[in-house]
């Protein structure tokens, strides 16, 4: 009986995707490579500090530790700086609405999420107060695959693994659901999202109804 949905944020509830490219790639060029969207779309679901890393291989730069610290902070300084101007347009269609219906429906609601700006960027669009809790990157310490940010999120529910249905858009967060013994509702393709228990387009393609049948078909 699924009795909690847990969201990703980026590509699920908004699309920020666009801000963490820009300051990656102006990160890039200041060191004095390019930064593609291809490559940006490989960093979706994993951890600042690990997507760091990827770009510094890709551009064929080594840092030092202390050296990497202080280049992830400077991109997060311009990101932050970027989502301080989000609004409630910017939420994906149809998220609103899914997540009031859940939690008419009775359902617990919490984030999973990577990113350590969630709550502002939550706050910025107004939807703060339709989660009952958040476990983001300020909270875990492994990054998707690994299933800790959604196991953490059910238990700050107190709903049981099994009674949980995780919504994500990359196939590390997949991975992360169904080893965490959760449901994983795909957002995105279903060519892409293989391992997902169902695949729709976006959460405007969602229902109560879909949730109920996903949960008959466990």
């Amino acid at each position: 009986m699924i009795q909690a949905c847990i969201f990703d944020l980026d590509g699920v509830i908004v699309d920020t995707a666009v801000y963490h490219y820009l300051a990656w790639k102006r990160l890039a060029n200041e060191l004095g490579f390019d930064f593609t969207e291809a490559q940006n779309e490989r960093l979706k679901g994993i951890s600042r500090m690990r997507s760091l890393e990827l770009i510094l291989e890709w551009g064929g730069i080594r840092k030092t530790a202390a050296e990497q610290e202080v280049l992830a902070t400077r991109k997060n300084e311009w990101y932050v700086e970027m989502i301080s101007h989000m609004t409630p347009q910017e939420i994906l269609p149809g998220a609103k609405a899914f997540l009031e219906a859940a939690r008419n429906a009775g359902l617990k609601t919490a984030l999973g999420s990577a990113s350590k700006n969630s709550s502002a960027i939550l706050e910025r669009t107004k939807l703060l107060p339709l989660f009952d809790a958040i476990v983001d990157g300020n909270t875990v310490t492994a990054s998707k695959p690994d299933p800790e940010v959604f196991l953490k999120g059910a238990a700050a529910l107190g709903i049981a693994p099994a009674d949980c249905v995780v919504f994500e858009d990359a196939i590390a967060g997949i991975t992360a659901a169904r080893a965490a013994g959760m449901k994983a509702v795909g957002i995105g393709q279903q060519e892409t999202l293989t391992g997902a228990d169902m695949v729709v387009p976006g959460l405007q393609f969602m229902s109560i109804e879909k949730l109920n049948k996903l949960a008959a078909n466990s």
